[in-house]
């Protein structure tokens, strides 16, 4: 079957930004086998928009001016795909490198920072997963992170709007107070060596985190929040992909 065309904003006018502030790797973990998505293509390579669906938070990354470099981590035998379905479909300014994905996210990640450039200090790692992700959103948890010395780092996260209960079996045992709950969300941007570091740490301590901010904590780094849209969703089952088509559908027609 022949492919539809990109929907026309599929190559949008880059956000201004100088070249001094291109001081960031983004690593793009695209490697996750999508069992709960139930396609076997993987969601990563489902259509949305006309494109492939990692092709879109590729293409956010790429516009950012804060990222110098893009690595992409998948599972090495679908490396061939990534290129022939993903870049080769795109025009992008910024240099890619593939890495392959391990046997959980974590492994996928660290995998993805071996490619990563000393020489960037910071690092901004997102689930491939989460199409509608913004280069307003990317700049902004970057500049945050950039602006203050003191923290390792920050992600984007929601507010949670619902009313929690703590269960234990089927029995609720508390009610917490949502106000200090959030909802992570990718990206979480980091002080490279930070990330490095924690990385490693895990590794030595049998560790598996939720998430990477999570061993970043647990070595004492300061990991701010800051406030993002709820359409910055991540596609996980197939009803998640019609949100996302709707969401995306909307923002293209602006």
């Amino acid at each position: 079957m022949e492919a539809r065309a990109p929907m026309p904003c599929a190559c949008a006018e880059r956000v201004a930004g100088g070249a001094d502030a291109a001081d960031t790797c983004a690593v793009i973990v695209a490697g996750g086998s999508g069992e709960r998505f139930g396609d076997p293509r993987g969601k990563q390579f489902v259509e949305l928009a006309g494109l492939p669906l990692m092709c879109w938070s590729v293409m956010a990354f790429d516009r950012a001016p804060s990222v110098a470099r893009i690595v992409i981590v998948c599972a090495p035998e679908r490396s061939a795909e990534v290129e022939r379905d993903v870049l080769s479909r795109l025009t992008l300014a910024k240099p890619v490198e593939l890495a392959p994905s391990g046997p959980t996210r974590q492994d996928s990640v660290r995998s993805g920072l071996e490619r990563v450039p000393r020489d960037l200090p910071l690092v901004a790692v997102h689930d491939a997963a989460r199409p509608l992700v913004e280069v307003e959103q990317i700049e902004e948890v970057v500049g945050v992170v950039r602006a203050d010395a003191s923290l390792a780092g920050a992600i984007l996260a929601t507010r949670s709007v619902d009313t929690l209960k703590l269960v234990e079996g089927t029995t609720i045992v508390a009610t917490p107070d949502r106000s200090f709950y959030w909802a992570a969300q990718t990206p979480q941007v980091f002080r490279t060596a930070r990330l490095v570091a924690a990385h490693k740490t895990a590794v030595r301590d049998e560790y598996q985190g939720t998430d990477d901010a999570s061993l970043v904590e647990r070595l004492g780094g300061r990991v701010r929040v800051v406030e993002s849209t709820r359409d910055n969703i991540k596609v996980t089952v197939p009803e998640d992909l019609a949100i996302a088509e709707a969401a995306l559908g909307r923002r293209l027609l602006c």
